[in-house]
């Protein structure tokens, strides 16, 4: 079993930064991956982020260059560093972890809220 926190989120003006971080205990050997999930208000959830276990990356291409995700192994925790924020990207996010197992589980957070005004 894995278990996910997020923290971090909140209402900021346009060009803006926050961090959020997904804090997971649990089973963490067993993670090949964390993602970092957008859900706009009325919109279908989607990735912008994901990192793997040996600190490779890749981002969406509407968060290329202003999102960026890290991993801090001594704390267990996931982060997603945003800035020049946009309205946007308002919404939920969300942390979900993805598991080394036949076949992979995934575990997802609560999610934070992130609200971005112009």
């Amino acid at each position: 079993q894995v278990q996910l926190v997020e923290s971090g989120g909140g209402s900021v003006q346009a060009g803006g930064s926050l961090r959020l971080s997904c804090a997971t205990s649990g089973s963490i050997f067993s993670i090949r991956n964390w993602g970092w999930y957008h859900q706009a208000p009325g919109k279908q959830r989607e990735l912008v982020a994901t990192i793997i276990r040996d600190d490779i990356t890749n981002y969406a291409g509407s968060v290329e260059g202003r999102f960026t995700v890290s991993r801090d192994n001594t704390k267990n925790t996931v982060y997603l560093r945003m800035n020049s924020l946009k309205p946007e990207d308002t919404g939920v996010y969300y942390c979900k972890a993805t598991t080394l197992t036949f076949p992979p589980r995934d575990y997802w957070g609560q999610g934070t809220q992130v609200t971005v005004s112009s």
